[in-house]
């Protein structure tokens, strides 16, 4: 897929008030500090498009970027540490777990994981809900580049492990990238327009 058109539309708290376009959409969500905005950008190829922070939880919004007229990628507010309060927090995890139970173009989630780190518990936990909700994603492993091929094996490994000692029966689809380098831009981006095609055939016939 070629990104011809990024653009920004809105932010907002709550999904009733999201763009009423019956176009695919596909969200973005993941811990804190996880390289999120560095990862879209890098999709879209427009630095500066989604805004990075040095301070953990500054997305606070559902925020929707038009991507070559025809679909949304959202960025979601992390879930997990982040240096706001309580009720902050219990306000972001109302209106994510009810972007995912009511958001009907939502075509598929992307779960990003810091490749560099060991399984955690907040990552096991929120995939896991959103399996038991019937919600489709795939895992992003972001930061590659910090790790040498074998050490990046072994970490997938390790979470794909994880994953099938628990309750899934099948791992999920998973990616692996680096912003700073470019990995897996196109195995996003093609993935992402596999999907595209099959809705809209669908909805010609």
């Amino acid at each position: 897929m070629k990104i011809k058109s990024s653009d920004f539309v809105m932010s907002n708290s709550s999904v009733a008030k999201c763009p009423s376009e019956p176009i695919p959409e596909y969200a973005f969500i993941g811990r804190s500090n996880v390289g999120k905005s560095s990862l879209i950008n890098m999709l879209t190829q427009r630095k500066g498009l989604a805004k990075i922070s040095g301070r953990p939880g500054k997305t606070q919004l559902i925020n929707h970027f038009k991507i070559n007229d025809n679909w949304f990628l959202v960025d979601l507010p992390g879930y997990g540490y982040a240096r706001v309060s309580k009720k902050d927090k219990k306000t972001f995890q109302k209106y994510i777990t009810d972007y995912f139970r009511l958001r009907e173009q939502l075509l598929s989630a992307f779960v990003l994981i810091d490749i560099r780190h060991e399984p955690q518990n907040v990552d096991m936990e929120f995939m896991e809900w959103m399996g038991e909700n019937q919600i489709p994603f795939s895992i992003i492993f972001t930061k590659a580049d910090k790790l040498k091929p074998k050490a990046i094996e072994k970490q997938v490994q390790d979470y794909i492990a994880k994953l099938l000692d628990g309750v899934w029966e099948e791992a999920p689809n998973y990616f692996i990238t680096s912003s700073s380098k470019n990995i897996g831009r196109d195995e996003v981006l093609n993935y992402i327009d596999e999907i595209n095609t099959g809705f809209f055939q669908e909805k010609k016939n």
